[in-house]
């Protein structure tokens, strides 16, 4: 017969333990970011040459865990990593309709302004970017709220463009994708995103300087060209729930495949940014948000 006082415990406790895991995941790990390094020589990369990379993605401004205050924060972090460039990866906005106690675009742009890099700071659109502006939702045609903050700020967006960078340590090709879903809902005959990953790919010149993509959804690295020497996406989240290197929902038609991470396949690189803030719900487990510090050659 069951002894029922060790029943009794035997759920107060599962009780306890899962509602310590909850709290965890709604109210500490969001609110923390981690510096996630990577040192890698990509394909193609010049012999001897050094680049030195911060990447954020998917900060949702607004949301739970991300009032502006902790954009601050963020820049502090990213500036005393002292970087050659700052990559900003979309998704500046919180995921879902904006509301009167939302920082108003142009401080938060204003904000990231303050970031400093010696080789500049650019930024990709998200889906959110879009999707919550209802002016380019009816046109199916930007320029987004953000972008525009953004470029007043100085902050160039690369919307389908390439740039070539004269850095001290030689030339290189930045480009910027626009975004693979960035109207809804979807329309028959109408394209579903504004990326132009051909019309981009002809910017740049076949002059042996090293490129990298920035396309906030990781799903376009199946087809990325082999001059691309890395490719740098948020949007996941890293599935916002991770467990042993899996997540059981990620917002990609490849699943886990893409999901969090450095990714090389066929000699390709990918580097996938867990991101600052949260989507749909307002919880992190096992996949903390982070800065990424990427150290190339």
């Amino acid at each position: 017969m069951l002894d029922r006082r060790r029943v009794f415990k035997a759920l107060a406790g599962l009780f306890l333990a899962l509602a310590g895991t909850g709290a965890y995941a709604a109210a500490w790990e969001p609110a923390r970011h981690d510096l996630t390094r990577y040192r890698l020589t990509p394909r193609g990369w010049p012999a001897g040459r050094r680049l030195r990379l911060v990447v954020m993605s998917d900060l949702h401004v607004g949301s739970l865990h991300v009032p502006l205050a902790r954009v601050s924060e963020l820049v502090g972090t990213a500036n005393a990593l002292k970087p050659d460039l700052i990559l900003l990866v979309g998704d500046f906005v919180a995921s879902r309709t904006r509301i009167a106690s939302d920082p108003p675009m142009q401080e938060l742009a204003m904000e990231l302004a303050r970031l400093q890099a010696r080789d500049g700071v650019f930024a990709v659109l998200g889906n959110h970017d879009w999707w919550h502006d209802r002016q380019t939702q009816v046109a199916r045609a930007g320029p987004t709220q953000v972008g525009l903050a953004l470029e007043r700020v100085g902050i160039p967006v690369l919307e389908n463009r390439a740039l070539r960078l004269d850095t001290a340590d030689g030339p290189l090709w930045l480009a910027g994708l626009g975004d693979q879903v960035a109207f809804l809902p979807r329309v028959r005959g109408l394209p579903h995103g504004t990326d132009d990953l051909a019309g981009t790919m002809a910017q740049i010149a076949e002059d042996g300087a090293p490129v990298i993509m920035m396309a906030h959804e990781p799903d376009i690295f199946a087809r990325m060209p082999d001059r691309v020497s890395l490719t740098l996406s948020g949007h996941t989240h890293g599935g916002q729930v991770r467990l042993l290197g899996w997540s059981p929902i990620v917002p990609s038609r490849y699943g886990n495949r893409y999901a969090y991470g450095h990714i090389r396949e066929n000699g390709r690189d990918l580097i996938v940014s867990a991101g600052i803030g949260t989507s749909q719900l307002p919880i992190r487990f096992g996949i903390p948000p982070e800065i990424l510090l990427i150290e190339l050659g």
